[in-house]
């Protein structure tokens, strides 16, 4: 089975559910198990600095990073934290993803996100995106998704609202053609 790790998600227009509505998701994990993937652009009305003083974490208010959104990573464990970024080992519990990508889970990385100490970038989001043996594969056959190969500056260096349509039309496609209807040959 060939993978989709280190892909992009990104949601079709018939894809309604609130939590996935003009997503892109970032595909961690994709096996014959399942698949684990972070929704990289739906943020919350909740910043890192908010985010850090209810977890009693000290943080450099002056830091650009502190006013970062935290987004909505998936339906998952929504109370738990998901930091994807740039490889930065040294972490309690990190993963290594492909592209130069980590994402880390235990709390040791959030007393960085504010110092000269963060990973160079960095998405910060609450809970993930999960999939069951083969459930991915039939929401691709459904046109549920398009998959594209994933781009580290859609992640980091685009607005939240800009990732959706940047990433429809990194492979030439714009927003109106697509369609919610699905064909089969």
């Amino acid at each position: 089975m060939q993978g989709f790790q280190n892909h992009f998600l990104i949601a079709m227009p018939s894809l309604d559910d609130p939590m996935f509505k003009r997503s892109v998701t970032y595909l961690c994990e994709h096996n014959e198990e399942g698949a684990m993937g972070i929704v990289v652009n739906h943020p919350m009305n909740v910043s890192l600095a908010e985010l850090l003083e209810q977890l009693e974490i000290s943080y450099d208010a002056k830091s650009p990073a502190a006013q970062a959104k935290v987004v909505a990573g998936g339906p998952v464990q929504h109370d738990r934290g998901f930091v994807l970024h740039t490889a930065k080992p040294g972490y309690h519990s990190s993963l290594q993803l492909e592209n130069g990508l980590m994402v880390t889970t235990s709390k040791d990385i959030l007393q960085d996100l504010t110092t000269e100490q963060a990973p160079e970038k960095f998405l910060l989001a609450l809970g993930y995106a999960g999939w069951t043996a083969g459930q991915l594969e039939q929401e691709i056959a459904d046109n549920s998704w398009l998959v594209i190969p994933a781009d580290n500056r859609i992640i980091f260096d685009l607005s939240h609202a800009e990732k959706w349509q940047k990433a429809t039309a990194s492979i030439g496609i714009q927003p109106w053609q697509l369609t919610g209807e699905a064909g089969h040959a």
